[in-house]
């Protein structure tokens, strides 16, 4: 690998359209030891398949100081995505990026495997297997991660998987597990997971990279206690969807309504229409993938439901929910309302009148805030 060409890649990135901040970086130090790690594998012939690139490091790597010709990539947020496509032109590489969603197409053939370990070993799970399902038969994973987010449940996983699973040394704080020899595998793939909830009378389904999978998140249970004070709209947004579950309350209590469920993670969007399905409200619910509502336009929603998240990847940021309150700021039509639920540690108060209007407080209990927030309407 030529050294100062990888350092030259990974300085050129940035994490543009998703948040900006000095203390926020499109790299880390697994995607080098991946790619350096890698780089002893790799030769223009390689078939190589990459999982969980954030911002494109892996993928542009592995172009510009391996020699591959050509890299399938599944990332799982559209503001990845979007990343990915901005770095490549800003590096001029303008061939070999091939963006497929996590399906059969993306490992076919494939013979290295490269994947920044997740947050959750469900989708872990979901890509090990189909890993083993799909690539060729020699294949090689190469899983890396920073040590603190690792754990031995991941080693699990993968055994699960292959037959040989061995970790690395650790450098900077974070290993690569290599695995060979993929398992036969039998029956349908594992997920999306459905799950009938007692509590909501609702089944929910759960791809594995979706947040609190098919449980219902104890945020979304507080803010589903206000569902019988949320006015009737015509239009209607569940924002950050994850599994759709605050989409689908709504439109079963509200029928006359029009509800969009949208998110910027693949997994959740695949999982909130499989939701949406199961309960019989396809055709009364529009499933999108989206960053922060940047298709809808300006005054066109009545009513938003919002539970947003308060982590960036890793890192604790609060520049996430901000981003998603301006953009209900712009969506809402004037007197329409945002209604969140948010950690109440956050102080998300000042920011809601802010961006969007107006802000009250329609309940609290010891975790979380429901704050009500009205558009304003512009003066004559």
């Amino acid at each position: 690998m030529a050294e100062n060409s990888l350092d030259s890649v990974l300085s050129g990135l940035r994490r543009f359209p998703d948040v900006e901040a000095p203390n926020l970086q499109a790299w880390d130090a697994t995607d080098r030891l991946l790619l350096e790690t890698a780089s002893e594998l790799l030769t223009p012939d390689s078939r190589v398949a990459v999982v969980g690139d954030r911002y494109g490091a892996l993928t542009l790597g592995a172009l510009a100081t391996c020699g591959v010709r050509n890299v399938r990539v599944h990332q799982d947020l559209i503001t990845g995505e979007r990343a990915l496509r901005n770095n490549a032109a800003a590096l001029n590489i303008d061939a070999g990026v091939d963006q497929r969603p996590l399906d059969a197409a993306l490992f076919d053939g494939a013979d290295v495997v490269l994947l920044q370990l997740p947050k959750t070993l469900a989708e872990l799970e979901e890509v090990a297997d189909a890993v083993a399902r799909y690539a060729a038969p020699h294949t090689v994973l190469l899983a890396g991660g920073r040590i603190k987010h690792m754990s031995l449940g991941m080693n699990t996983v993968l055994l699960r998987h292959f037959n040989d699973v061995q970790p690395q040394l650790a450098r900077q704080k974070s290993r690569v597990l290599i695995a060979r020899d993929p398992r036969p595998v039998t029956g349908p793939p594992p997920f999306p997971v459905a799950d009938p909830n007692s509590e909501l009378g609702l089944t929910v389904c759960a791809r594995g990279a979706v947040f609190a999978g098919t449980k219902l998140d104890i945020g979304t249970r507080f803010l589903l206690r206000f569902l019988p004070d949320m006015p009737s709209a015509e239009s209607v947004v569940d924002l950050g969807c994850g599994t759709g579950i605050l989409a689908a309350m709504y439109a079963r209590s509200h029928p006359g309504s029009k509800v969009t469920a949208t998110d910027q993670s693949a997994a959740a969007v695949d999982s909130a229409r499989a939701t949406s399905e199961a309960n019989g409200l396809e055709g009364r619910i529009t499933v999108l993938q989206d960053d922060a509502m940047d298709s809808l336009p300006d005054g066109s929603a009545g009513l938003i439901l919002l539970n947003p998240p308060f982590h960036l990847g890793a890192s604790v940021h609060a520049g996430a929910g901000i981003k998603m309150f301006r953009a209900a700021g712009r969506v809402l039509a004037p007197g329409g309302e945002l209604w969140t639920v948010y950690n109440s540690h956050l102080q998300y108060l000042p920011a809601l009148e802010r961006f969007v209007g107006p802000t009250r407080v329609a309940g609290r209990n010891a975790k979380f805030t429901v704050a009500v927030s009205t558009a304003r309407i512009p003066l004559p």
